[in-house]
């Protein structure tokens, strides 16, 4: 993952140096902020001297996304499909559209830990079942992300307008995936009524590698024997007899867990008709949002953390440029 990034910056700030020489051109304030945009700016003045032999302290950087933070406020659908790589569109199948929720608590001065929710939506596409598999490889492509350092309701208000934009509410098919926040099926329950609601397989199996902790607690080779063989059960489900298990044993506040949430947990179903289910092709591209803001040791400003907000998912979703000549 690092790799890439670097290789991104590379290819950008070789751009950058061919197409303006001088210092703080406006193609070179548009690639630092990128840049900012992309790693930290300790790590994005490394990059600068390194790789783009430029000495950009990163109080610059900060100071040039500061000055340029207004240009992406507009809303810009981009006009194309980011095909993952290796796959040829004509070996894929649209599967409808996905949607997550995720939060992560930023440290902000003067106030403390407030949690910034971050959306994310995307079509889904799947390797063609019949060529492959019959459960089909499914990849998000095409995603959108929108931010807000703030509550529910305005957070829900953003959501809102991007999947609006990215035309959401009108495909055949479509799934929210998330971790078991109660906040966040109380958005999906009350504005994506028609969307399969789905808690993230890797959260799922979290949860069950808890109770197995919780009853082989001194017993790693046992603990790790029952959680491969109730992984199964999870899978392939019902869920019935993992819930009378856990009461059994007296895991009662993990059965509650798996009770709240099983008609999310569908997931042989689920990968049949060829929806997400977690981490692969959802779950982990919120987590890339979230590590430009939440990383350990990290702290902002309101101002700052709401400005880099939108540079950080523009960067990620790779409308920055399209965006940014837009707002020019």
């Amino acid at each position: 993952m690092f790799a890439r990034t670097v290789g991104q910056a590379f290819f950008r700030l070789d751009k950058a140096w061919e197409l303006d020489g001088s210092v703080y051109s406006p193609e070179l304030k548009r690639q630092m902020v990128w840049l900012s945009g992309l790693l930290p700016y300790s790590q994005a003045e490394a990059v600068m001297k390194r790789i783009g032999k430029r000495a950009i302290s990163d109080s610059s950087l900060w100071r040039t996304v500061e000055k340029q933070g207004q240009r992406l406020e507009g809303e810009l659908k981009p006009d194309t499909v980011d095909v993952p790589r290796g796959i040829q569109p004509d070996e894929l199948v649209c599967r409808g559209e996905a949607l997550s929720m995720d939060g992560a608590m930023v440290n902000i001065r003067q106030e403390g830990w407030k949690e910034l929710k971050v959306g994310l939506v995307g079509n889904v596409v799947s390797e063609n079942p019949a060529q492959f598999s019959v459960i089909p490889e499914v990849h998000l492509v095409q995603q959108a992300y929108t931010a807000v350092l703030g509550d529910v309701e305005q957070f829900t208000t953003a959501l809102l307008r991007t999947a609006a934009n990215y035309d959401f509410f009108s495909a055949t098919q479509s799934s929210v995936v998330a971790d078991g926040a109660a906040w966040i099926w109380t958005v999906a329950s009350a504005h994506f009524q028609n969307s399969v609601q789905i808690v993230d397989w890797y959260h799922a199996r979290e949860h069950l590698a808890a109770a197995a902790q919780a009853y082989f607690p001194d017993q790693p080779l046992k603990a790790a024997a029952w959680l491969k063989s109730r992984t199964d059960s999870l899978f392939d489900g019902p869920l019935v007899s993992l819930l009378t298990e856990l009461n059994q044993l007296g895991l009662s506040e993990h059965a509650h867990y798996f009770q709240t949430h099983q008609s999310r947990m569908r997931y042989l179903d689920f990968s049949r008709a060829g929806l997400p289910i977690g981490s692969g092709s959802v779950e982990s591209e919120v987590k890339q949002f979230k590590h430009r803001l939440a990383a350990p040791g990290m702290r902002w400003s309101r101002a700052g953390a709401e400005r880099m907000i939108p540079f950080r998912a523009a960067v990620l979703d790779n409308s920055f440029d399209a965006r940014w000549s837009h707002a020019a």
